[in-house]
């Protein structure tokens, strides 16, 4: 029997969309149910009940383990929509079940460990629109199961702790999560939690988008044995989407060296992690922070009244002395080795911002005017402006010897900022130790296309919507990169290669470029095999493919 949804019609998508709330597949609702539910006596919950999706799949299940025909099971729930509760009610009770659906935030109820399993899919709602007395509640909850959850935390982080909680000794909990568990920082302590308290994790992690409306990728968490663990290591298994589930293979087993690490590495083959990490071990590579500082870029508050072109600058008729050199918003001129004062120039007269509007003390009368205009047209309202002091006064930072990349549709890539420029938050900049200034600034963006640091790009960034690869401050200061010492024996090599190299970056040949590097920065070194090589990058390969493809699938 079909059971249909039925929708409240003043709960728009933009409504549901804020509380979090997607409707599941049925075929992630039976998977996950067919794991979690093992008897017909199981008490089961789902704490974010919606329309009942798991719940109408954990009824089906639970009939179908019972020889009793009449049988109606008891199935309990939490809903904080009131219509939706309703609903929940109405779909269980269609199933051939009954329905104890509690209307109530889910954080406000106090934990009964009394469940077999817990099963859902937890709101999603990012920490810019989970805030207030419902975000408190949330760390609360967290805290009480001994996670202590950062201000960047999404709401499925303490709704995963939370859960556990309700689950007696041995219980099981199976949720659909976002992709973040694998990788962002601040579910580092969530990570740790559900090795320490559980005796086996699963994770089924799917190469297409399962929710594009909810514009982020999931895993399905399966956690067997609470209060057994902790787990020693997780099985991994990959499905291509929702619909290939009931084809699932027996997965992988994956060991992390640190649980409350990224598990970025879960989706890569051993093989090629092996060497990475024999690399490190010998000082052949190393994290960037060895190199130097790596920063945030200028907050302007505007920057279409703040960055310039060469013609404004004419039509405004500023002069040079209120102004600063810099490199345009966004990155796409930051492909290759160098940003150079002739590219610069180049960039100014194809109509790129290459001007930071920063006028003197007292301003001239065409900064004046200027000023007066933006004003007017209510620039200075603009929050990063109206906390200054002087609301055009940007605040600066210094000229980076290095340009990073940090939203990338290939690989993040290093720039070295000959020409001196500032630069915005839109790339990063990378401040380099005295010691290794010279020679980090004429080759570490050579050396950086390596196979090895583009893998490493991979684990340590986080994947976006559109396929984009992100990498911030913190994660580049572990991004690896070759050491000062193995540059320093592949001076010659790096310099005879240069030109080539950033030749093929003009041409848009990354891949091409990344070869010839990796014959002079990879070869050669102690233990890095041809074989081990070639699996870095057909490892570095399937990352990018997989982000791609889910981004493809969501469109």
């Amino acid at each position: 029997m079909t059971l249909l949804r039925t929708i409240d019609p003043d709960d728009t998508p933009a409504l549901r969309k804020g509380r979090g709330a997607f409707f599941t597949p049925d075929e992630i609702t039976r998977f996950v149910t067919s794991w979690a539910i093992r008897t017909p006596g199981d008490l089961v919950l789902e704490p974010s009940a919606g329309d009942a999706a798991f719940l109408v799949a954990a009824v089906s299940r639970l009939r179908e383990l019972t020889s009793d025909a009449k049988a109606r099971p008891t199935v309990d729930g939490v809903e904080i929509h009131a219509h939706s509760a309703g609903v929940a009610q109405q779909r269980v009770r269609e199933a051939g079940g009954k329905a104890r659906i509690r209307h109530s935030d889910f954080f406000a109820v106090p934990p009964e460990p009394v469940y077999d399993t817990v099963v859902g899919n937890p709101p999603y709602i990012r920490y810019q629109g989970f805030s207030g007395e419902s975000r408190a509640r949330a760390r609360e909850a967290a805290l009480r199961g001994g996670v202590s959850l950062t201000g960047l935390a999404s709401s499925w982080a303490a709704f995963t702790i939370h859960s556990a909680m309700f689950l007696k000794q041995g219980g099981r909990l199976g949720l659909v999560l976002p992709a973040e568990l694998l990788s962002v920082n601040y579910a580092a302590p969530v990570r740790r939690f559900l090795f320490d308290r559980f005796r086996d994790v699963q994770l089924v992690l799917f190469e297409e988008q399962v929710f594009p409306e909810a514009e982020a990728d999931v895993v399905l968490l399966l956690a067997d044995g609470y209060l057994e663990g902790p787990a020693h290591h997780a099985t991994i298994r990959q499905s291509k989407n929702a619909a290939d589930l009931a084809s699932l293979g027996a997965g992988m087993i994956w060991t992390p060296t640190d649980p409350a690490a990224k598990w970025t590495s879960s989706l890569i083959d051993p093989k090629a992690i092996q060497p990475l990490h024999k690399l490190l071990q010998r000082g052949l590579f190393t994290e960037l922070e060895a190199w130097g500082d790596t920063t945030l870029g200028i907050v302007t508050g505007n920057n279409k009244y703040f960055t310039l072109s060469p013609q404004r600058v004419k039509e405004l008729g500023l002069g040079r002395k209120e102004l600063l050199r810099l490199s345009p918003p966004g990155s796409s001129h930051l492909r290759g080795l160098s940003l150079s004062k002739p590219m610069l120039t180049k960039l100014g007269r194809e109509g790129q911002s290459t001007y930071l509007f920063y006028p003197s003390v007292p301003p001239s009368r065409e900064a004046a005017a200027y000023i007066e205009d933006g004003h007017r047209t209510g620039v200075d309202t603009a929050y990063k402006c109206r906390v200054r002091k002087t609301w055009y006064q940007v605040p600066l930072v210094p000229a980076a010897d290095l340009l990073l990349t940090c939203m990338n549709a290939d690989t993040p890539r290093l720039t070295e900022n000959e020409a001196g420029a500032l630069h915005l938050n839109s790339v990063h900049g990378v401040y380099l130790g005295d010691e290794h200034r010279k020679l980090g600034r004429e080759l570490l963006p050579l050396a950086s296309l390596n196979s090895v640091t583009l893998l490493h790009a991979e684990m340590v960034g986080r994947a976006y919507g559109g396929g984009i690869l992100k990498i911030e401050p913190k994660e580049a200061d572990v991004w690896a990169m070759p050491s000062p010492a193995l540059i320093l024996t592949r001076v010659d090599a790096l310099r005879a290669i240069k030109q080539r190299v950033a030749d093929l970056l003009s041409d848009g040949r990354l891949l091409d470029a990344v070869e010839i590097v990796d014959h002079v920065v990879l070869e050669g070194c102690d233990g890095l095999s041809a074989n081990a090589i070639e699996r870095i990058r057909q490892a570095r390969a399937e990352l990018a493919h997989r982000r791609t493809a889910r981004a493809a699938s969501g469109r």
